[in-house]
């Protein structure tokens, strides 16, 4: 007689399924808030929207690339919430299949159990490439989402010092034809 082990020991038929779904879980989790941040980022674009009205601010260059950069941010969130529904579906199939293989482990069925076996480790795989590949594509968003940081951090630095020091102050102190 062969011996089973997801048939003979209960705690196989636990890691088999439990696995699949706290990874089920996780993947849940880092999908909301991935939602989170493309919410985040179509305010931002927004902002950037009433922003456009000003002509002025409509003509600086790096208005212009800090929009194309929170766009390739969305674009990137939403290539990692494509990527993060393939590894939540995956994962959750790995769960279904799992319970189907401790089912029909009990009914002796040895050659549909191996097919069930490895559809499992076969969804399980899809589902770890799905978080890698959104994992990928967040730490892109992230990298661009802090060069517009940066950037404006280094605008608010330099507003600051201008209005400490406005334009044409100097230029009145030392002409001649100018009292003080």
């Amino acid at each position: 007689m062969e011996s089973n082990l997801l048939t003979n020991n209960p705690f196989a038929v636990l890691t088999f399924i439990a696995a699949p779904a706290i990874l089920t879980n996780a993947t849940s989790v880092l999908a909301m808030s991935t939602i989170n941040r493309m919410l985040r980022t179509r305010d931002r674009m927004h902002e950037l929207l009433k922003e456009s009205a000003d002509p002025a601010t409509l003509n600086e260059a790096k208005f212009v690339e800090r929009t194309n950069r929170v766009e390739e941010q969305a674009m990137l969130l939403l290539n990692a919430l494509r990527w993060i529904y393939v590894a939540l579906g995956a994962f959750a199939a790995a769960s279904l299949v799992t319970l189907f293989g401790a089912l029909f482990g009990q009914l002796g069925h040895e050659a549909l159990i191996r097919v069930i076996i490895g559809a499992g480790l076969l969804l399980g795989f899809v589902g770890v490439a799905g978080l890698i590949g959104g994992c990928v594509n967040l730490f892109h968003a992230t990298q661009l989402s802090l060069v517009n940081i940066r950037e404006e951090a280094d605008l608010i630095r330099t507003r600051r010092e201008q209005s400490k020091n406005p334009p044409g102050i100097e230029a009145r102190l030392d002409d001649p034809g100018i009292p003080t």
